[in-house]
């Protein structure tokens, strides 16, 4: 079943397809005692993608989307226990593979560029010459 927000949709937000890939990827909510979740994990990827895509502050979401601070949390915990990794894997298998290619890729470009810098770097190029 998918739920309908009250809002008016922002672009950003997910269409029912995309939710439908992404919701099996997120950790499943924890089972609390006291007060019911307040926000479904679709809202809040939907606030956490219009922050990315309208380079807005955290604080300056607007008011119909849950509390920034909620946002910003599982955005934060998200990133350090490995979600948005595994979304991104996950996400570019199914990619490739559509695309009629491997899922792994089989080779990899690497560049390097090189900078001269001066003869004599970081605080000894600071100190003053002795005479």
């Amino acid at each position: 079943m998918v739920e309908q927000s009250k809002r008016k949709a922002y672009p950003t937000d997910l269409s029912d397809v995309e939710w439908q890939i992404i919701e099996p990827l997120l950790p499943k909510p924890k089972t609390r005692r006291g007060r019911p979740r307040k926000h479904t994990y679709r809202e809040i990827l939907n606030a956490i993608f219009y922050v990315l895509r309208s380079g807005c502050a955290w604080r300056m979401l607007p008011h119909d989307f849950p509390a920034w601070q909620t946002v910003y949390h599982y955005f934060r915990q998200w990133r350090q226990d490995g979600t948005w990794a595994r979304v991104h894997e996950v996400l570019r298998r199914q990619t490739r593979v559509q695309a009629g290619r491997h899922e792994e890729p089989s080779a990899a470009i690497l560049d390097s560029q090189s900078v001269k810098t001066t003869e004599k770097g970081g605080p000894v190029a600071m100190m003053r010459a002795r005479r």
